[in-house]
This record gives structure tokens, sequence and C-alpha cells, in this order.
């Protein structure tokens, strides 16, 4: 896989070979992923089970090669690792496995799930008494197609649950939205940033609203995946 930009993972990235029609899912991904964790998440390779870490749910499960790039880069995983996706006894399937890679917290592709699964994670640290502990959920725009995110949008809304929900804008959504993407998340508090400008998306993601919605528009997605 390569990408038509330049980046610190672009020599990770490369490794990764035989999913190469889900790569404009892949590469939609990377900036924000690479934020997230060099900026963002309180979690490092030592307290991947700390129960007061961030939790981060790639809920775009399709296309995992940027996910794997940045915990490579991030010591959760080896570099080597990356040379051997989806051969039988690899750790590293075409989807994202919880119980196989460190870091990891839920097992995905299936869309439309990663959302709800936030407002139940979120409401177990709120529960639990980790008021500094944020979660986080990455999807891609395709997935508001489905129902069931928005039942977990209006219960997120209604108990302003401190979580934040990431929205990969690549138009490969079926269907259009008066208002765009922020129009479908009322109550939330939302920003739409250039998914490649990795300051603010910085910016976008260090704020603490409850909840809180960040739009990250990418270039139109060509080819295959979500």
């Amino acid at each position: 896989m390569t990408v038509a930009y330049a980046h610190p993972l672009e020599h990770l990235i490369k490794r990764l070979t035989g999913d190469e029609k889900h790569a404009p899912s892949a590469h939609s991904t990377l900036d924000v992923l690479w934020v997230l964790y060099d900026k963002i998440l309180r979690i490092s390779p030592e307290t991947v089970d700390a129960p007061d870490r961030d939790r981060f749910l790639l809920s775009k499960g399709h296309g995992p090669a940027a996910y794997y790039a940045v915990l490579a880069a991030k010591g959760f995983i080896p570099e080597s690792w990356l040379d051997d996706l989806g051969s039988w006894d690899s750790p590293l399937g075409h989807h994202p496995d919880r119980v196989r890679i460190p870091g990891v917290e839920i097992g995905t592709g299936s869309l439309g799930h990663g959302l709800g699964i936030g407002v139940g994670v979120a409401l177990g640290l709120r529960a639990q008494g980790f008021p500094d502990a944020r979660t986080f959920v990455l999807l891609g725009d395709a997935e508001l197609d489905e129902g069931s995110n928005h039942e977990a949008i209006a219960y997120a809304s209604a108990i302003r649950l401190p979580l934040t929900a990431i929205v990969i804008d690549n138009q490969s959504a079926t269907h259009g939205w008066p208002g765009g993407i922020a129009a479908r998340f009322p109550g939330w508090a939302s920003a739409v940033v250039d998914g490649r400008d990795r300051v603010r998306l910085q910016q976008a993601l260090d704020r603490r609203e409850a909840p809180g919605l960040v739009v990250a528009r990418v270039e139109p997605k060509r080819g295959g995946g979500r």
C-alpha cells in the first residue's frame, strides 16, 4: 500500500500488503489515528490494561492497515507483524481482533456497532468513577446509514455522556443528509476539520464537550472499503 502524501508512518504502512481493496478506507483514517495516539489518548503499551485508561474504539474496522501501523509505531505490537497481514496464523487479520492484538479494545468490521458500544463503555467508566477517562469512537460516514447509530446519538446527548465520535467524511455514504454529517448529531458539540490537518485535528480532539463530534473531511473515496 502507498500513500500520496508525506506522512511519518508511510514506511510502516507500505509494509502491509494483501488488502489493497481496502486501501482507501485505511488511508482515510491515517492522520486521525496518528494524532489520537501521538497527542491525545492516555494509553501506552505499559498502561494497556489500566482501568482508568482512555478508550479508543475503531468502529470503522474495514481496512485496518493504518491502525496497525500506528500501533506498531507506538510499541503496542512488533513492527515485524506488519509483514504478515491476514495469513492463517497472523495476529493481524483483515478486521482487528481484541483477543490477539494488544491495545485493541473491540473486534470490528461489521458496520454500525462501534458507537453503541462506545456509549456502553463511557457509561461503564462513569459508573466506576473514572471521570478523566475519555472514550473515542472512529466511524466512517457510511456507517451513519445504520439506524443503531442514531439510537446511540440520541442517548448520549440526553445524558451528556463524555464521549467523542470522530466521523471520517470521504463521501462514501449512500444517502445524503440535509445540513451535512453534523446535523445527524443533534445536541452534540461539533467541529468540522480538514482530516489531513494534524494541528486542527488535535485542537478539535482536545475539546472536552460531552458529547462531542469531530467530522474529519478527507479526499473522496476511490475504490473499495468504507
